[in-house]
C-alpha cells in the first residue's frame, strides 16, 4: 500500500510500526498488515518475540493465529524487539502497551511515555506517534512533551504529530470488530496527520464504515466514556435484576420490555455475575480518578463500580444458602472461567472471586473452560481440580455452577447432569437455561433476577436480596 503526501505527486510505501505485542498489538499489527501494509510490531519482552516468530500466539482470540502466521509468511507483518529501527523504518508508530492500574486506581504511564522517548531518540524524519492504548485525558500531551525532550538532547529539528486512535475491539470479536468497526475515533492536530491517518485507514472505509475526526482529548474521552457507559448499563441491569428477585418479577422478561425500546436497545443488558475483563473495571477506575484529579465526583460511575463489586458475590452466595451456610467438604463443579467466552481473558474475572470464596468455605472445586484452563492454573495453581471436558466436572459434584456462558454449555445432556451430579441442583450465573424447563425436568434451579420459589417468604426485601449479595 502507498500514500501521497500533501502538494506531492511521489508515492511512498506505507510502513507503520506498533510498539507493544499483546492483545490490542497483535490485533492492530495483523488486522493493517491484512490490507496490504506492512507492519513491524516490537515488543520488549524477547521470549515473546521468539514466540510469535514460530508461529505461536500467546492469547487466545478467533482467527487471529491464522491471520497473523499468513501474513508472516507473506512478509508483511515482522515481529522484533529492536524499536530503534522499528522508528526510523516507519511513518506512523502506534503505542499499544500496558497501562496498568495504580493502586489509587489511576493509569500507569510509565510504559507509554517509554516509547515517546524512544521515538525521540531514534526518528531521524517526520513521526506520526498515535496511541492506541487507553490512556487517561490529557496523555497526548505528555506524550508530545517526552517525545520532544529527547529531540532537544539530540540538538535535532524534526516534525513530529501526536495522534489519539483508541480501539474498541470486544474480546472474542476483534477480528471483525477491527476489519468492519463501528466507527473509528480519531483525534488529531494537524491536516498532515489527518492526511496519514486517512490514507491508512482507507482500505476500513471503502465500505461505508466511519471515520470520526476530533481533537486529541475528545477522542481520550471518548474510550473512557464508551466502557463506562457500557459498565453502566450491565451495572443497572444486575440492580434491577437483584431487585426483581424481591418483588418476584422476572428479569428475563424485563429485559425483553425493556430491550425493544430503541432509545435502549438490546445490548448490555443481560443480567449476571458481574463484568471483568481488561478494559471496563480498569476503565472505570481510570474516570473516576480523572474526575478526582478535576475536583469532580462522578458519582454515577461509583455507584456502577460498587454494584459490580457486589454481583460478583451473588453466586457463591446463593450456593452457600443453598447447603444452609455450611460448604465444608462439598465439592462444586464449574463450568466456565474466563471473564466472557471466545476467550482466555481472566483478568478481573468474577470466577477469581467465587472461587476464592468458596475454597475458603471449605468446598472443593472442579472446572472446566473450553481455552481458559492454562491461564486459570496462573492464578488458582493446584488449589482446584482441572478437568477435560464439563460433563468430567459433575462426578462426585454436589452441584453446579456456571460462569461463562460458552456455546456448548447452553444444550448440554441433562440426562447427564443430573445422573452425575450428587443432588441435581443448578445455579446458573448467566441465564443460559429456562426456570420453568429446568423445575420440570427435576432440577434445584437459580440464576440471576428470577425469584425461583413461588411464594415470597415474610421477609423483610432488603433482608432477603442482601443474603445474596452480601458475604
Amino acid at each position: 500500500m502507498a500514500f501521497t503526501l500533501k502538494n506531492s505527486k511521489k508515492k511512498l510505501p506505507m510502513k507503520i510500526a506498533i510498539v507493544g505485542s499483546g492483545y490490542v498489538g497483535l490485533v492492530t499489527g495483523a488486522c493493517f498488515s491484512e490490507v496490504g501494509i506492512d507492519v513491524i510490531c516490537v515488543d520488549i519482552d524477547r521470549k515473546k518475540i521468539e514466540t510469535l516468530n514460530k508461529g505461536i500466539i500467546p492469547i487466545y482470540e478467533p482467527g487471529l493465529e491464522e491471520m497473523i502466521n499468513r501474513n508472516t509468511k507473506k512478509g508483511r507483518l515482522v515481529f522484533t524487539t529492536n524499536i530503534a529501527e522499528a522508528v526510523k523504518d516507519c511513518q506512523v508508530l502506534f503505542i499499544a502497551v500496558g497501562t496498568p492500574p495504580d493502586e489509587d486506581g489511576s493509569a500507569d504511564l510509565k510504559y507509554v511515555l517509554s516509547v515517546a522517548r524512544d521515538c525521540g531518540k531514534n526518528m531521524n524524519d517526520y513521526l506520526l506517534v498515535v496511541t492506541k492504548s487507553t490512556v487517561p485525558v490529557g496523555t497526548s500531551l505528555k506524550v508530545r512533551t517526552a517525545l520532544q525532550e529527547e529531540l532537544d538532547k539530540r540538538g535535532v529539528d524534526i516534525a513530529f504529530d501526536v495522534a489519539s486512535n483508541p480501539e474498541f475491539l470486544k474480546e472474542g470479536a476483534a477480528i471483525d470488530d477491527f476489519l468492519k468497526p463501528d466507527r473509528i475515533v480519531i483525534g488529531l492536530e494537524s491536516d498532515r496527520a489527518q492526511e496519514l491517518m486517512k490514507s491508512l485507514y482507507k482500505p476500513f472505509t471503502l465500505n461505508g464504515h466511519p471515520v470520526i475526526f476530533m481533537d486529541i482529548i475528545s477522542a481520550e474521552m471518548t474510550k473512557y466514556a464508551a466502557n463506562s457507559m457500557l459498565a453502566a448499563k450491565i451495572s443497572f441491569m444486575n440492580d434491577i435484576a437483584n431487585l426483581c428477585e424481591i418483588v418476584g418479577a422476572d428479569i428475563n422478561l424485563v429485559r425483553k420490555g425493556i430491550g425493544t425500546d430503541s432509545r435502549i436497545g438490546n445490548k448490555f443488558i443481560y443480567p449476571g455475575i458481574g463484568y471483568g475483563g481488561s478494559c471496563f473495571p480498569k476503565d472505570v477506575q481510570a474516570l473516576i480518578k480523572t474526575g478526582e484529579e478535576y475536583a469532580y465526583d462522578l458519582r454515577v460511575l461509583k455507584a456502577v463500580e460498587a454494584v459490580n463489586k457486589d454481583q460478583k458475590l451473588v453466586l457463591f452466595n446463593k450456593i452457600r444458602k443453598f447447603f444452609n451456610g455450611n460448604l465444608s467438604g462439598k465439592t462444586v463443579a464449574l463450568w466456565g472461567l474466563s471473564f466472557k467466552p471466545q476467550t482466555d481473558d481472566m483478568r478481573e474475572a468474577p470466577s477469581l472471586i467465587i472461587v476464592k470464596k468458596l475454597l475458603e468455605a471449605g468446598a472443593k472445586v472442579k472446572a472446566y473452560d473450553p481455552v481458559a484452563i492454562k491461564e486459570a492454573k496462573h492464578h488458582f495453581g493446584e488449589t482446584i481440580e482441572y478437568c477435560e471436558d464439563q460433563y468430567e466436572t459433575l462426578i462426585d459434584a454436589d452441584c453446579l455452577a456456571i460462569l461463562t456462558e460458552w456455546p456448548e454449555f447452553k444444550f448440554p445432556n441433562f440426562k447427564i447432569i443430573q445422573k452425575l451430579l450428587n443432588t441435581p441442583a443448578i445455579f446458573d450465573g448467566r441465564n443460559i437455561y429456562d426456570k420453568h424447563e429446568m423445575n420440570e425436568l427435576g432440577f434445584k434451579y437459580s440464576c440471576i433476577g428470577v425469584k425461583t420459589n413461588e411464594k415470597a417468604e415474610a421477609k423483610e426485601p432488603a433482608d432477603f436480596i442482601m443474603e445474596f449479595i452480601k458475604a
